[in-house]
């Protein structure tokens, strides 16, 4: 049996772009990215703190120490800039692997700056 756990999740993280015009995702700045392991074009789970709005989609690499958290396409229309998300991805694990699983998990202030991990 395989069980769906949290992988990963940017907490607080802040929009600081929304570009209608383009095909769609969510563009993070790669030392984010990598700060909780998630891949270019992995697919992620969004939750809008600022509006309760929630989404599918994938992220994309943005410019590394950029802080940019940018919705693009039809994301661009579930939030606006300012606004906190959460960002989640997920992995699937077998009876074993679950035991010993533990989320990497940053929380960001308003400037997208790490302030706690639990990695």
């Amino acid at each position: 049996m395989y069980c769906k756990l949290l992988k990963s999740k940017l907490h607080h993280i802040r929009v600081t772009q929304a570009e209608k015009e383009y095909e769609g995702s969510l563009s993070i700045d790669l030392d984010l990215m990598e700060a909780v392991g998630i891949v270019n074009y992995e697919k992620l789970l969004i939750a809008n703190l600022s509006n309760g709005e929630r989404l599918e989609t994938y992220a994309i690499v943005g410019e590394r120490g950029s802080g940019i958290c940018c919705l693009n396409g039809a994301a661009a229309y579930k939030g606006k800039i300012g606004d906190r998300l959460i960002v989640m991805a997920w992995c699937t694990l077998n009876e074993e692997e679950v035991l010993t699983h533990k989320p990497k998990v940053v929380r960001l202030d308003e400037n997208n700056k790490i302030v706690a991990a639990a990695v």
